[in-house]
Parts: C-alpha cells; structure tokens; sequence
C-alpha cells in the first residue's frame, strides 16, 4: 500500500499482519480522495484507524495534525511503524482507545472525520451519533465513512448526507456538520 500524493508520495506503508483487519485498498482510498482532494491546514481525526493510511495520507496533502484511534495491538503496532517510516510524528498522535471511549471524551473539533470500521458490526450508527452529539466536527468539516453495502446509515442522519458512492464490495458516505442547518437558513432570503 502507497500513499497517493503529496509530500509522501509513493512511500510505502507497513500492512497490518493477519486477517484482523481489512485494510483501505488502493481503488477506495482514490474514491475517498477523489472528492475531497485539499487537506491544507486541516485536523483529522481516523477512527478504527487500522493501518493509518488514510489519516497519513491527509498528513501527506497538507493536513497539520491527525489524531488516529485504534485498539487492537497489532494495528497501533503497525500505525507507529507507519508514522517513524514517515518521521510525521510531531503532527499526530496515536491514542490507544476503544472509539466510544475516545469520542465520549473528546473535546477536540475536526476539519475531516474518517469512520472505516470493521464491516457489519453495527459500529457506523452509533459511532455517527457520538460524534453529532459532542459536535466534534467543524462547521465546514466533513465525515467520510466506508462501509459494507450491508449497513444503512440511520435515519437522523440522511439529511446531512451530502455525497454516496456504491460499489459492490464498499460504500462511501461523506456527511456534513448539523450547525450547517442554522447557516442554510440563515442565509435564505426573508
């Protein structure tokens, strides 16, 4: 696995042995970067980070900081190989958490969200209305979640959907933050 672009560009990235994890193919982490390509300045936040790709590839493009959350071993192993390969470690940090736990104490706000959980275990719902809740994520930010075409986002949040990709093995879904409604209406004519 390569980072895409940027000033990593073509470095290789350590995988996370065994089957514990699926990591981020190629062909998805172009369609993830495809539609939002500029990460200057921004905060990241990967959540069931796995091998920190997309979170290092953001750092690659311009982003200043990523915060990478993981919990199985073998997965924060491979994420501090990735960040010494790089030598990124002074704009990002690994913390070693459940993401509920993370979310329920975080207190940072985000510019880019990534939600790539393990597939079919009813994490991407609950992961969503943790976030929404502690308005972690910037009034421009967006959150960008892959997951199996089994697992249909909830209800609440379909009206800040702004983008869907369908493949046949992955989905992609890109949200954006509720106080986006207050400026919407705000701006609309009286």
């Amino acid at each position: 696995m390569r980072i895409i672009t940027g000033i990593y560009k073509k470095r290789n990235l350590f995988l996370v042995p065994g089957m514990s994890t699926r990591p981020t193919s190629s062909f998805n982490r172009e369609v993830i970067f495809s539609v939002l390509q500029d990460y200057a300045g921004c905060r990241v936040l990967d959540l069931f980070a796995g091998s920190g790709s997309l979170g290092l590839e953001t750092l690659s493009r311009g982003a200043v900081w990523v915060d990478f959350v993981e919990f199985a071993p073998s997965a924060i192993n491979t994420i501090l190989q990735n960040i010494n390969l790089l030598g990124c470690s002074e704009n990002c940090h690994l913390w070693r958490k459940k993401v509920d736990v993370y979310l329920k104490s975080c207190e940072n706000k985000y510019d880019i969200i990534f939600i790539d959980p393990p597939y079919n275990k009813n994490l991407i719902n609950p992961t969503l209305k943790l976030i929404y809740e502690k308005s972690l994520l910037n009034e421009e930010g967006s959150i960008i979640v892959e997951h199996s075409p089994q697992e249909i986002i909830a209800e609440e949040f379909l009206p800040y959907i702004t983008k869907e990709k369908y493949f046949k093995r992955s989905h992609f879904t890109w949200l954006r933050a509720r106080n986006n409604d207050l400026n919407q209406e705000s701006s609309l004519p009286k």
